[in-house]
């Protein structure tokens, strides 16, 4: 038995990233992350921060918890919608 496959439709936020030359990401609102070396993590899109200590913080986003683990890390920035941690980052891992 042969499956039919749905025709993929364009969905709203696509048309949208390309009326106007955007990356979709950006347009959906999705976590951005950026890390230089693995002394400093930037992260746009957040919705705040859920656990702090200098070996962990857990910072939530629209996709899950991002959970930062280290030694020394502290919150250098934060916004409404980015932060930046410093320290000595150790790994990165997303819980959904």
């Amino acid at each position: 038995m042969e499956r039919k496959q749905k025709k993929r439709e364009p969905r709203v936020l696509d048309t949208v990233a390309e009326l106007f030359d955007l990356p979709a990401d950006v347009v959906a609102g999705l976590p951005r992350l950026e890390m230089v070396g693995s002394r400093q993590l930037y992260l746009e899109h957040h919705t705040g921060i859920l656990s702090y200590c200098e070996e962990r913080i857990d910072v939530n986003t629209g996709t899950g918890v991002l959970s930062i683990r280290g030694e020394h890390l502290s919150l250098v920035a934060m916004t409404a919608g980015e932060l930046r941690i410093g320290g000595r980052i150790g790994s990165l891992e997303w819980v959904r």
